[in-house]
């Protein structure tokens, strides 16, 4: 066997590694839990669909993903909205203290989220913002703006200034030469960026758990509640991973292009 076909193998071998918990968790999504806990099945001798009937059936689980995908958009576009222009300040600008504001927007996020758990419950709960998916996505900005800041600051410094004072020498305005020319150059900067802050809102738990009640419940809260007094209905958890993985497939799927010109240009470890 020569080094191309090994080369091929071992990355067909590692693709289906990663495919297998995936795999898993549609089987068991797909089967009740007597076969479940039953015995080892490599593929389902009894599929269902039930599971997933409960999940769009039951208004506490169909809300719970409504709740989860509205506060992980508004997060995302907020930190875009902060972090672009202030990205772009700290790449072409110096004032007095930037890398220090730069540094400070970095221990941000550094600091674990259980710090900001008691502030951000009685800030909420004071002035009317707890149980709703605002609070939920404003507390997630805490960790993904500096994060975006990071990630952007990255994108725009490796563009040279000469691109900017060859607009303004053309006669462009700052909106046109922004919106028009320097941030269609950065696509993949946004789309790195995008994927972060989706991902981080999507998947975090402590705020989100602790910020909403009845109301805003999130679907990853949701799914830790699935414990009744016969045990834990695993073939509805299992069905709820399987729709929690898909919004973050769809994501990769229109950012994908953007994503791998990111991550070899930019600044992500």
């Amino acid at each position: 066997m020569n080094r191309g076909h090994f080369s091929t193998w071992v990355l067909v071998g590692f693709c289906l590694y990663l495919l297998l918990p995936l795999y898993w968790l549609f089987s068991m999504a797909i089967r009740d839990n007597a076969d479940i806990v039953g015995g080892f099945e490599l593929i389902p001798a009894h599929p269902t669909l039930a599971n997933f009937a409960e999940i769009f059936s039951n208004p506490v689980w169909y809300q719970a993903f409504g709740n989860s995908l509205t506060y992980v958009v508004i997060n995302t576009f907020v930190s875009l909205l902060v972090a672009i222009p202030a990205a772009y300040t700290f790449s072409r600008f110096r004032f007095l203290g930037d890398r220090q504001l730069f540094f400070w927007l970095l221990t941000n996020r550094m600091a674990p989220p259980a710090v900001f758990l008691l502030p951000f419950f009685q800030l909420y709960s004071a002035i009317g913002l707890f149980d709703t998916p605002l609070a939920v996505a404003l507390a997630h900005c805490l960790f993904t703006v500096p994060l975006s800041v990071w990630i952007l600051e990255g994108f725009f410094s490796a563009v040279p200034r000469a691109l900017d004072e060859m607009a303004r020498l053309d006669g462009h305005s700052f909106g046109y030469f922004f919106l028009r020319i320097f941030l269609p150059i950065n696509r993949g900067a946004i789309g790195v960026t995008l994927f972060f802050c989706f991902m981080f809102s999507w998947v975090e738990l402590l705020l989100a758990r602790t910020l909403s009640g009845s109301d805003a419940k999130p679907v990853v809260v949701v799914m830790t509640r699935t414990v009744s007094a016969s045990g834990i209905d695993w073939g509805v958890l299992a069905a709820a991973g399987v729709l929690t993985v898909l919004p973050g497939i769809v994501v990769v799927w229109f950012v994908r292009k953007h994503l791998v010109k990111g991550f070899a240009l930019g600044r992500v470890t």
